[in-house]
């Protein structure tokens, strides 16, 4: 135990002296004290408990050398309350923060990712936990993520390009257009993959992501059928430029372009 500081008034050697002596109900008041230097002494009274550094946790005025304290004395059979306690309190160290991540279950870490009060480093620590996780996590789980997922994680899952899982990432409300865009121009954009984005309510009428549809090779003629007589001759011009290397894509649009009476 340490030894009281002898320079300490009398006033303040009883009130230490009664923390270290307090009985388990009424440590639940004594925690709320203000002073950091009597909690961290309050520590080593016997009767301190898991639920009391709960307690303690929840408070948001702890200074970082506290948190690690309380790691520290318990994390050679840290429970898993404990452990999600440490990782949600502000105040956390990040190097701690990001020891104790992998330790929690995955929608522990999406909470967190929410949570009002954590600060950016923890939020962008627990999303690039999810990230990593990503390839071993089932199905069934990433459907949930992308219902409920932050912008990075829905990208991260529409890139898989898994028709099931894909449809979710659409309607998701946190897809951002640049990401879809992304998708559409990269090799992961099937066929069915492509003609979801071209039908669904949200993203079929945005002219950005008509042209990448337009511009993939993979895409059905469907969609030429349906999208080539709406655009402008200058447009088809420059699409048709787009397929050299295609001779069934380029005919489609060259089609349309006589039409018009372009050349």
């Amino acid at each position: 135990m340490d030894s009281i500081d002898p320079s300490l008034n009398v006033a303040s050697v009883k009130k230490i002296q009664h923390g270290l002596n307090a009985m388990h109900d009424e440590l639940f008041q004594l925690i709320l004290d203000p002073d950091p230097e009597f909690i961290r002494l309050l520590l080593k009274n016997p009767h301190v408990d898991e639920d009391h550094l709960l307690a303690l946790l929840k408070r948001r005025d702890l200074p970082a050398e506290l948190i690690s304290q309380i790691h520290r004395a318990n994390r050679q059979a840290l429970g898993h309350r404990l452990l999600l306690a440490l990782v949600k309190n502000p105040a956390t160290p990040g190097t701690l923060t990001r020891t104790l991540l992998p330790h929690l279950r995955l929608f522990e870490l999406l909470d967190l990712c929410y949570l009002p009060g954590a600060t950016p480093d923890q939020k962008l620590a627990a999303e690039r936990t999810i990230l990593q996780r990503l390839p071993t996590t089932p199905l069934g789980n990433k459907i949930t993520l992308a219902r409920r997922g932050t912008t990075n994680i829905v990208a991260a899952l529409l890139k898989e390009g898994q028709s099931q899982l894909f449809e979710v990432c659409l309607s998701s409300p946190r897809l951002k257009e640049a990401a879809l865009f992304q998708f559409l121009r990269g090799a992961t954009a099937s066929a069915e993959t492509i003609s979801m984005v071209a039908r669904h309510e949200r993203w079929k009428q945005r002219p950005n992501l008509q042209m990448a549809i337009l511009k993939n090779t993979r895409t059905p003629d469907i969609w030429f059928t349906l999208w080539l007589p709406k655009l402008p001759l200058t447009v088809l011009k420059q699409l048709r430029l787009s397929f050299k290397a295609n001779p069934s894509k380029k005919r489609l649009v060259e089609t349309e372009v006589k039409k018009r009476g372009g050349f």
